[in-house]
């Protein structure tokens, strides 16, 4: 699909024995619904999910871009980022 837009994040600290990641997808379900997903974890272990139905898909990549603000200063670094706006 063209308009999905992936993003992924990982935090790792040896010290504290820290390695975690945060993915945002935001993409359309088969129903043409705009969706904002994010996944977080442990690296290596089930990851949690969580979906959100947005209005389109300009409020879902704003909205995911604010999301990736946060985790970056909370010390994430960006690995990847593919698909287009």
């Amino acid at each position: 699909m063209d308009e999905t837009r992936s993003s992924h994040f990982e935090r790792r600290d040896a010290t504290r024995n820290m390695q975690r990641f945060y993915r945002l997808t935001v993409t359309r379900d088969l129903f043409g619904t705009v969706l904002l997903i994010r996944e977080w974890g442990r690296i290596g272990v089930y990851a949690r999910e969580r979906r959100e139905a947005k209005e389109n898909l300009a409020g879902a990549c704003r909205d995911a871009d604010r999301l990736a603000v946060q985790k970056q200063r909370r010390g994430y670094r960006l690995i990847e980022a593919d698909g287009t706006r």
